[in-house]
């Protein structure tokens, strides 16, 4: 649950499970201009709970009056049909009760209907008013009169006054984050592709869900798998009081030979110290992530996890987080996910950028914008093709490249085509580190030889090797190293390079020394001189 608001004193005793409520007349707005508030909110990470899900009786029932007096913001979407719902009229009794008495902050668009008609029950407003009066008692009628006339008296927002509905849910939206007292970061508006990818993964989460969700974001190493999940962090956190992101585990978490037990415990009072923002925190067992956070509802993004035991403690114990709560892991490795027994539904597979998306990564990082400054256009789409739409190949070369000359960029594209940047090499060599013998020496031939051959014909080059091919093959995939794509085993062009490099650095001034030889030029050397 979310942290008390400060705004009221009277205030103080409530929790605000949501953020906004929204009161709405269904058949006036559902088709168009409601779902563009909701995209608009949800864009902001503004978490709004609606009825819809409700059954409807004769009264507004417990479980909607906790929902009103429970969030944090009233909005009321006023139509011309708003009063012809006796629903939505002992929604707005309750919504205005709820700013009188603990300071919720209610806000009103009007749309197609005039203000005037609401506070005085006039006009088309008035008549549908009067017919949802008949047969109510006078008591019920006044309240409603009553709400209507103090909703409309707050100053709003009016649809009729505007040019541009979008401007406007966009104020309304501003206005709703002020009153929330955060503003979702910007730091990460200008990559490209974000939003889809953030809202593809937020499809998959119901915030106002009492059930642990767990979600998997895997990809190859450079792809964005970080950075996805700092985004969707910085939009979700502010629904929890208790959130953390624990990055590049695997490079902070290193297991050891022999016994991992304190190395499990220090991961998990760094995980709690964050969470709680202390740092003396004890973890003296493997139940104290248990003991301190089963009732409470938190965000734990873990990211960069490439190795089962970082997860071991916590994937035997599902009730180590309390309801509501969200767990987001990042991996290369698909198959941790298995282990984990997650769902298929709870797993996100990171994709590489289009041709257009990949051109604007580069141009971003290159000219500080998404297009090529002119003349740059060809050499532009060369230096992509050779990054392979992976994002991080993109930043890379085109920060190395930023403020170069036309010529200066001719003349470092040979570099570019034969060398791997020091940033780049450490980021995809970690992958190749962490492979078993047997795994590293079927990614070497593939990186070598082999990149986008058929699947049975590669096995049956080695069907009476010692290698276990099938075991291997399925392991590089796991761990994004390779994909198999109609019936052929593909590898990204830079991991084939950090192969090649890795080859080539066998012997570095006698290649028939080396594994392979790829080069035509050192081919016809070594054969020449007899110096395999």
């Amino acid at each position: 649950m979310m942290a008390s608001s400060s705004s009221s004193s009277s205030s103080l005793a409530l929790i605000w499970l949501y953020h906004v409520f929204l009161s709405f007349r269904g058949e006036d707005v559902r088709k168009g201009f409601l779902s563009h508030v909701l995209k608009e909110f949800k864009s902001k990470g503004i978490n709004v709970f609606i009825d819809n899900e409700i059954k409807r009786g004769e009264s507004v029932g417990p479980e909607l009056v906790k929902a009103i007096r429970h969030s944090r913001v009233g909005v009321v979407l006023l139509s011309r049909n708003y009063a012809s719902s006796s629903w939505c009229l002992d929604e707005l009794v309750e919504i205005m009760k709820c700013r009188e008495e603990v300071g919720q902050t209610v806000m009103t668009i009007f749309y197609n209907v005039d203000p005037s008609e609401v506070r005085k029950q006039t006009g088309d407003f008035g008549k549908a008013f009067d017919e949802t009066c008949v047969g109510r008692t006078e008591e019920v009628k006044r309240a409603w009169r009553q709400a209507l006339n103090d909703v409309a008296s707050i100053a709003g927002y009016d649809a009729s006054n505007c040019d541009n509905e979008a401007d406007l849910i966009n104020k309304v939206a501003s206005k709703v984050m002020a009153v929330l007292g955060f503003t979702p970061s910007k730091d990460f508006d200008d990559f490209v592709g974000i939003e889809a990818r953030i809202m593809e993964i937020k499809s998959k989460l119901i915030l106002q869900s009492e059930e642990v969700k767990v979600i998997g974001i895997f990809g190859p190493a450079g792809i964005g798998k970080t950075t996805t999940a700092r985004v969707l962090y910085n939009q979700l956190s502010p629904y929890f009081q208790f959130n953390t992101f624990l990055k590049n585990i695997r490079g902070s978490y290193e297991k050891p030979c022999g016994n991992d037990y304190d190395l499990k415990l220090n991961f998990q009072k760094s995980m709690l110290c964050q969470i709680f923002n202390k740092e003396d925190i004890e973890v003296r067992h493997l139940g104290r992530a248990q003991e301190m956070l089963s009732d409470k509802k938190v965000l734990v993004v873990l990211d960069e996890v490439d190795n089962w035991w970082q997860l071991e403690e916590m994937a035997k114990q599902p009730g180590w987080v309390g309801p509501g709560s969200i767990i987001i892991i990042t991996t290369e490795d698909r198959k941790l996910f298995k282990a984990l027994g997650l769902g298929i539904d709870h797993i996100y597979e990171m994709k590489y950028p289009t041709s257009k998306e990949s051109l604007q990564i580069f141009c971003q990082y290159a000219f500080g914008q998404k297009s090529p400054d002119q003349g740059f256009e060809s050499l532009a789409r060369e230096v992509t093709w050779l990054a392979g739409d992976l994002p991080l190949g993109l930043r890379v070369m085109g920060s190395y490249l930023r403020g170069m000359s036309r010529d200066g960029w001719i003349e470092a594209l040979p570099w570019l085509r034969s060398t791997l940047d020091r940033e780049i090499e450490s980021t995809l060599r970690f992958s190749y580190n962490a492979l078993r013998d047997n795994e590293r020496t079927l990614f070497l031939h593939l990186a070598c030889l082999f990149a986008g051959i058929k699947v049975d014909r590669f096995k049956r080059y080695f069907a009476n090797s010692s290698l276990e091919v099938n075991h291997g093959l399925e392991v590089l995939a796991q761990k994004s190293l390779i994909f198999i794509e109609y019936g052929l085993i593909q590898m990204h062009r830079l991991l084939q390079q950090i192969g090649r490099e890795i080859v080539k650095k066998q012997s570095m001034e006698e290649p028939g020394r080396r594994q392979f030889l790829m080069d035509t030029k050192e081919i016809s050397h070594v054969l020449d001189e007899d110096t395999a």
